[in-house]
């Protein structure tokens, strides 16, 4: 199938040259496609692509803050015979006086409006900030629009959209992402379950403007323009419905919540944390020392951050693998992940109301005195917010760094001596087989042009880390040698980039946990084939069901 916008990669949407360098330099982004001049017709004869407009752009674009009294735009689907120098009138966002004004993103065509998404009735509720419809009953009233009726009309390219698997990829992650793109381009329209609509950000570059235009896109998920086509009780409610947490707040809001998490989590030493990491690890490898075998998912590298986090947070101990499976499901989803929401949010409504009566040294305390003075419900939601994203992808660095070591002979024959390839294999781990596959990331916030694609205002994107990370543009000849590369996508990129400290803290865990596991299990290696080994069915994260080993018994 070839690529439904074909252009030079490399080359803007003028055919003018731009440099792809190192992945490092993908990072200043923010004026890509603003510096280079949109052309007057497209290129190759001026055909636009099936899912964007065909009438063409008006001459001059009104800036945000100026008012405007022209006629409503016209319907998205212009009327057949349009002369092509027609002039298009931009539409009024909701609310406002202020035309819509068109966007261009990487590898952006001409701009082209189209009419927002339109605004709520005045007699509609408005969509609660702290659950998505179907949730608790406090969801907005089902929206009275066609649905189904105009799926077309709203989402042209999907069409022919790609089914994400529900149980993931399988084994040929990177074949299956790399056919994606050879078919699609670096923006892939997708189907979620239910065949709900999304885009699917397979390119770096063009998942490193989005992150880094937070102008454009929002983390917002309430402007979701699909949300009537949502059934009650869709798997991925708790995955997409984001809470009031620093995850959903952009802007002021957002830097407020995160210093305070950054300034708490920074309080602990490394030497700290690899202290308790160390005494964990050590909990864990006594209990399974004598029998020779381990299952090191559910014995070692799932509830070893767990009980590091818990000590840390002030969390109680009583029920860790509880806490370590409701935290899994929040992450990936489906059923049980609502319930998982509440026992979580319960427990740590009781940890801060306990801790603001009577504060101790933990993380929890000290976010309470933090200068942000933040409110219990602020501070439940944004703990929650940092375990869900930090639990679930260290366990999995963890067991994925240990299946790497023990199945791949660049890393395994060095088990003697693992320190020195523990890196090499965490930081390839990252790059190729990263905790977080894909991530319901960004909701545009207006109509916009993006890798060849048209973006409606409210259109959900989802952040294809693995496949960014597999982009030939950004990494052409992959070495095997990722140490000290640190230009991969598995922690974020821009304002909701995983913080530093929260990076250290999950690095630290990780590798302590793989170190201490080699020194004291002789002779360990996989108890089954390696093509045995199973991932976990999911298309969010990238985690192995079980990881069997065997090794000389103490």
């Amino acid at each position: 199938m070839t690529h439904p916008h074909p252009r030079q990669l490399g080359a803007c949407a003028s055919g003018m040259p731009r440099a792809l360098g190192a992945a490092r330099q993908y990072g200043a982004l923010r004026q890509y496609g603003a510096i280079c001049p949109q052309p007057a017709t497209r290129r190759g004869g001026g055909t636009a692509a099936p899912d964007a407009p065909t009438t063409p752009t008006p001459t001059s674009t009104p800036t945000p803050t100026s008012t405007s009294t022209r006629a409503p735009a016209p319907p998205r689907t212009p009327p057949p015979g349009n002369a092509a120098g027609s002039a298009v009138r931009p539409a009024a966002r909701p609310g406002t006086g202020s035309p819509a004004r068109p966007v261009a993103g990487p590898a952006a065509g001409p701009s082209v409006t189209r009419s927002p998404v339109p605004a709520l009735p005045p007699s509609a509720p408005p969509v609660p900030p702290v659950a998505p419809p179907g949730e608790d009953g406090r969801g907005r009233e089902r929206a009275q629009t066609p649905g189904r009726s105009d799926f077309g009309e709203r989402w042209p390219a999907h069409g022919a959209a790609v089914r994400l698997p529900g149980g993931g990829p399988g084994s040929d992650l990177a074949g299956f992402y790399r056919r994606l793109r050879d078919q699609q381009g670096p923006v892939a329209p997708v189907l979620l379950e239910a065949d709900i609509p999304a885009w699917l950000v397979l390119g770096y570059r063009e998942v490193v403007y989005v992150a880094g235009t937070p102008a454009l896109f929002g983390r917002d998920c309430r402007i979701w323009n699909a949300w009537d086509l949502v059934p009650a009780g869709w798997p991925l409610q708790s995955v997409v419905g984001q809470r009031p947490s620093l995850r959903s707040l952009d802007g002021p809001a957002h830097t407020r919540r995160l210093e305070a998490i950054g300034d708490v989590l920074g309080m602990f030493e490394p030497h700290e944390l690899r202290t308790r990491a160390t005494r964990g690890a050590d909990t864990l490898i006594d209990a399974v020392a004598g029998n020779g075998r381990a299952e090191l998912i559910t014995q070692y590298a799932g509830p070893l951050p767990a009980m590091v986090t818990a000590g840390i947070w002030g969390l109680p101990d009583s029920d860790l693998t509880g806490l370590a499976r409701d935290l899994t499901l929040l992450v990936s989803g489906g059923t049980g992940s609502r319930d998982a929401r509440r026992h979580v949010h319960a427990m740590l409504m009781r940890v801060v109301r306990r801790r603001r009566a009577q504060p101790a040294d933990d993380a929890v305390s000290a976010l309470i005195s933090h200068p942000a003075d933040l409110g219990d419900d602020e501070i439940v939601e944004d703990v929650m917010a940092t375990l869900i994203a930090g639990h679930a992808p260290t366990a999995d660095w963890i067991g994925n760094t240990l299946r790497l070591m023990l199945t791949d002979d660049r890393f395994a024959v060095d088990l003697s001596g693992g320190r020195l390839s523990i890196g090499s294999a965490m930081a390839e781990v990252l790059w190729a087989d990263p905790p977080i596959q894909n991530l319901v990331a960004r909701w545009a916030r207006r109509d916009v042009r993006l890798g060849g694609r048209w973006i409606r205002a409210g259109d959900l994107l989802i952040f294809g880390l693995s496949a960014a990370n597999a982009d030939p543009r950004a990494r052409p000849q992959p070495s095997g040698r990722a140490a000290g590369n640190n230009a991969h996508l598995a922690f974020g990129h821009g304002e909701h980039r995983c913080p530093f400290p929260a990076q250290m803290a999950a690095e630290t865990i990780a590798t302590t946990a793989v170190e201490v596991l080699l020194d004291r299990l002789p002779g360990l290696e996989l108890a089954v084939e390696p093509a045995a080994l199973q991932w976990r069915p999911s298309v969010w994260v990238r985690s192995l069901a079980a990881l069997p080993v065997r090794f000389t018994p103490l």
